[in-house]
């Protein structure tokens, strides 16, 4: 996703406690965030060293474990503050983005081979298809985490059933102009 969705799962995570990166990719693998936020395992070094130059987060211990070091990183003043900005941002934007370069793409499917246009829409109608069942999964390890959490999981299953529709609705179209061009 963004370096912003990485900024502020780290200053979050640092916020509650000092951690290294290790811990933090933790985390974000035992949580599936990557699945959920786009925050990948190995972007949280950068973010740490990056946030370190910009005073947001400082060298709090290092701490040895067989060869390594490890750096344990503790959130400042300055990166509460950002991770506050962060926040107020993340909150008063709308959830999901109807930004997409599918709609582009829509737009020139023409330009593909007959049918193969076809066929990339029932593949993006599998991908929904996992997704939701990773959803389904998600929520069940998460049941009973908080109502907000189950109002995040309602809301993702609402769009992925409205992608799903829309994918339905393409396909059927894509076919009838095949027929047309066949006819």
């Amino acid at each position: 996703m963004s370096a912003s969705s990485t900024r502020l799962l780290v200053l979050g995570l640092l916020n509650e406690g000092p951690k290294h990166g290790y811990e933090i990719n933790q985390v974000v693998t035992a949580g599936a965030l990557d699945q959920w936020t786009g925050v990948k395992p190995g972007s949280v070094y950068h973010a740490l060293a990056k946030l370190e130059l910009e005073g947001l987060a400082r060298t709090f211990s290092q701490e040895r474990t067989g060869d390594r070091l490890r750096r344990v990183y503790a959130i400042t003043p300055e990166g509460r503050e950002t991770l506050r900005d962060l926040l107020r941002k993340a909150l008063a934007a709308p959830p999901h983005s109807t930004r997409s370069d599918f709609a582009l793409a829509l737009r020139w499917h023409a330009l593909l081979d007959t049918g193969e246009a076809g066929e990339l829409v029932a593949a993006a109608s599998q991908a929904v298809a996992a997704e939701r069942a990773a959803l389904a999964a998600g929520r069940t390890a998460k049941r009973g985490l908080s109502p907000l959490a189950d109002a995040l999981f309602d809301n993702a299953e609402a769009h992925l059933a409205a992608d799903a529709r829309l994918l339905e609705e393409l396909a059927r179209l894509l076919a009838g102009s095949q027929e047309n061009v066949r006819g």
